[in-house]
């Protein structure tokens, strides 16, 4: 697919397309130019979009649970047989490479994570069965799910939002970032392919007349909000979804800490560091965000660091030999771009730190800060990893838990058990030995304090896709 061959992609309520007076561009962040069209649309068709889902729930919650499962080995199947296509879609709006861990690779997980999520099942657990009588647990399917997804992994984390909920007998209406949602518009085309007509549902919008996401985290008909993004933003979804009682799981913003002690190998450790700060172009929440480092080998890491991270081709994803692409969006390339210049004020610039053509924006590392300036205590999502020396463990574990957000954080040594120790002391959802950021779907993902509510993935993260029912006979 080029960008000579420009599509528009049509929303999918129903089970067919649904005729929409608007549209808006959604442009490819690596050249600036028009890749496709999306519906531009407003709170008619969302209230569409909830009343099929509504529909549809009645006969689909109704179903066995072998019959949710063949339906979700059915959608995952489907998929993978899209996989290449929706992989360049993706490089096209998103900006990743289709090569390494981009856009292949995204839908390789996407694949990966709905097989693994059609396995899960939750059956009744017996409480009691005694001559007092029989208690048994159930659960039970919410009703609309409403998933409001981000840009960075537009269809892995659409994945992520819609098979746990079908796979519990829920049905969906999903809205993509405004920056990427052709990727999911064609999903939810291909989903529809196998899935009953109103189970699965798309709507888009460009958020400026009529903000999609306010209106779903108020609806009265969906009966739970997922959504992936901003702590700000999912603030405002929990306010606004106070009044109908919402179910939420909201996977919010994070400022990661990786800590080196000072037994790690720096040569061992340097790829590693790497990717945990910059995959995706350190567009992931769960991204190192902030790198502390013991005194005694911090200018050996940020050496070594460095010597990687130089050979690292950035340009255009649709190119087989670039390993990281572009920015996003303009307002995520100005406030790296904006916290890059005042870090380069206060500390010393390792590598990168000024700015390429249109959105790109080359690995960026610099040492020399601390707590309390901008790049360390802002989530900056992009390739700039700010390094803090210390000579304390004590002190570096107070630094890291000196944050409002707690989604992930690492431990780098080469005494595990050490290493454990430390990584037990974090205040955060997940916590990685010499490595960093590598969730997988049998392991509940969460964060606590703001970086969010509820946790993803595994038979944890299926459950929150379900009520309590207790049966007392």
């Amino acid at each position: 697919m080029e960008e000579a061959d420009m599509m528009e992609f049509k929303a999918t309520i129903g089970g067919k397309p649904a005729p929409v007076g608007a549209d808006f561009a959604v442009l490819n962040p690596a050249t600036g130019k028009e890749v496709g069209r999306a519906p531009n649309m407003g709170g008619a068709e969302l209230d569409a979009a909830v009343s099929v889902a509504k529909a549809a729930f009645a006969s689909w919650s109704a179903q066995d649970d072998a019959a949710l499962q063949a339906a979700c080995a059915a959608v995952t199947a489907k998929i993978e047989e899209h996989a290449g296509e929706l992989a360049e879609i993706i490089t096209l709006e998103q900006g990743k490479p289709l090569n390494g861990l981009g856009s292949r690779w995204e839908v390789g997980g996407a694949v990966a994570w709905a097989g693994y999520t059609t396995g899960l099942s939750l059956p009744a657990r017996v409480l009691q069965d005694n001559e007092q009588g029989r208690v048994e647990l159930t659960r039970k399917p919410l009703g609309v799910v409403g998933s409001i997804t981000p840009w960075n992994f537009p269809v892995m984390i659409a994945v992520w939002h819609i098979l746990p909920a079908l796979r519990t007998g829920n049905t969906v209406v999903v809205k993509p970032s405004p920056h990427t949602p052709l990727s999911t518009l064609r999903l939810v085309e291909i989903m529809n392919e196998v899935l009953p007509p109103g189970v699965v549902n798309v709507v888009t919008g460009d958020d400026r007349a009529f903000n999609l996401g306010a209106a779903m985290s108020a609806h009265p008909d969906i009966s739970k909000i997922v959504f992936t993004g901003s702590c700000a933003t999912g603030q405002r979804v929990m306010r606004s979804a106070a009044d109908t009682m919402k179910r939420l799981t909201l996977e919010l913003g994070g400022n990661d800490a990786g800590i080196v002690l000072p037994d790690a190998d720096p040569a061992a450790i340097a790829e590693g560091l790497f990717w945990g700060a910059f995959i995706n172009n350190g567009q992931t929440c769960a991204a190192m965000k902030r790198l502390y480092v013991h005194d005694t080998i911090h200018d050996a890491v940020c050496e070594a660091l460095v010597a990687y991270a130089r050979n690292i081709k950035v340009g255009d994803g649709m190119e087989e030999a670039s390993i990281l692409g572009p920015i996003q969006n303009r307002m995520q390339f100005d406030k790296v771009s904006r916290l890059v210049a005042d870090a380069k004020e206060r500390g010393k610039v390792l590598l990168g730190g000024e700015s390429g053509e249109g959105l790109f924006f080359p690995p960026t590392i610099i040492a020399g800060l601390r707590n309390g300036d901008p790049l360390v205590d802002e989530e900056q999502f992009g390739p700039a990893l700010p390094i803090i020396r210390y000579s304390d463990v004590e002190e570096a574990i107070r630094l890291a838990n000196d944050s409002p957000n707690g989604l992930g954080g690492s431990v780098w040594s080469s005494d595990i058990a050490a290493a454990k120790k430390v990584a037990g002391r974090l205040a955060c959802g997940s916590v990685w030995i010499n490595k960093h950021g590598a969730i997988q779907p049998n392991a509940p993902f969460g964060g606590v304090k703001a970086s969010g509510i509820g946790v993803e993935f595994a038979e944890e993260g299926l459950a929150e896709y379900t009520d309590i029912q207790v049966v007392f006979a």
